[in-house]
């Protein structure tokens, strides 16, 4: 069940690197919702591979199809298949590569649990499996806008040692995290990480980042206690993300430096409901949301598959030098806004239906 994730909003993602598709199964989808490919396929255009020269050269459309669970534009309640093709396979590029486990990349790990691994590319342990997640969480998007009005909106904060100015989490639109091809709202900051991103491209090498994420207009009380708190499985999803190293929520680590008598949020009346006056608990307390906007941050490592000569060991453990031929990421923050986005909207959703479900069981 590795490949399954949600409970009541269930979807189990397939494929890998280099086979000929990749998509995901969604069981849960609410019938009746207006849906064709149209509403995906901008989400996957942000993730897509080739779509600047800050990413990776390998050009794939990523056009995705469904198969079921939908009839004259409406899904039927039925599992929803979403297939996408992949077409600019290039496997023999990772000929060289068979017997010699990359460095920080997955291939010691996956031989050493399965005994075989998929030796193109990286296999399910590769970017190219979040197109499923992206796919399905632009349908669990839709579905928390149309019904709740919430909105996801992610960005890059940084790149490498470049911090942005962190925007007004309440304001800020997806129009204004695209207008750079880093995907960071910080007009200023952009140019120094494009820059940046770009001359290691040109140098073969790679450099990491920060995303972060607000989550708006979340009703108070979703949430499980005590095993499945809502920060605990925002953090799962954002963990699955490949290259992820770092989640935080809220004040994250820097509210470690405060006392309590700073960090705490006061409760304040807001037009007829309670509120904070602060929001370092970032919309979460207690494993519950108590109504205030979700803040997130996620930390990406570099890309493991770089251009220059590294020093390695074949699987008998002699020596060797390997030089990647492979088309990969000199950072993979700018593909991974759409990613962040569409884990956050598989979590939000599946636990409103939760909580739905225990309120229509309540007893008044």
């Amino acid at each position: 069940m590795s490949s399954s994730f949600g409970t009541l909003f269930r979807v189990s993602t397939f494929g890998e690197s280099h086979c000929k598709a990749v998509g995901v199964i969604i069981d849960g989808c609410p019938p009746g919702l207006e849906l064709t490919e149209a509403d995906i396929q901008p989400q996957l255009n942000r993730r897509r591979p080739g779509q600047s020269v800050l990413s990776t050269d390998r050009q794939e459309a990523d056009q995705v199809v469904i198969l079921s669970g939908t009839e004259n534009g409406r899904t039927l309640g039925t599992p929803i298949a979403l297939q996408v093709a992949n077409k600019d396979q290039r496997p023999h590029d990772y000929g060289d590569m068979q017997d010699v486990p990359r460095p920080s990349h997955a291939d010691y790990t996956y031989q050493k649990k399965y005994g075989i691994r998929a030796s193109s590319g990286g296999g399910r342990s590769s970017a190219r499996e979040t197109i499923g997640t992206v796919a399905s969480g632009a349908i669990a998007a839709k579905i928390l806008k149309k019904k709740c009005d919430i909105d996801i909106i992610a960005w890059v904060s940084s790149v490498g040692e470049i911090d942005s100015v962190p925007p007004n989490a309440n304001t800020i639109t997806r129009e204004m995290v695209d207008a750079s091809l880093i995907r960071c709202p910080d007009q200023a900051a952009a140019q120094k990480m494009e820059l940046c991103v770009a001359g290691l491209k040109q140098e073969g090498d790679s450099v990491g980042g920060t995303i972060s994420c607000v989550i708006r207009n979340v009703p108070a009380g979703l949430g499980e206690p005590t095993f499945e708190k809502l920060e605990a499985k925002l953090a799962q999803a954002m963990l699955a993300i490949p290259a992820t190293k770092g989640f935080e929520i809220g004040s994250g680590f820097a509210g470690t430096r405060l006392r309590g008598s700073q960090h705490n949020d006061s409760f304040v009346q807001k037009s007829g409901r309670l509120g904070t006056e602060t929001n370092r608990s970032g919309g979460i307390q207690g494993g519950i949301s108590n109504g205030e906007p979700i803040i997130l941050r996620i930390a990406f490592k570099p890309p493991a598959t770089i251009a220059l000569p590294q020093k390695s060991v074949d699987f008998s453990g002699k020596s060797v030098v390997l030089e990647a031929k492979g088309r990969h990421d000199p950072c993979v923050v700018p593909r991974a806004v759409p990613i962040v986005e569409g884990m956050a909207a598989l979590v939000i959703l599946d636990m409103m239906l939760r909580q739905e479900a225990r309120k229509a069981l309540q007893f008044k």
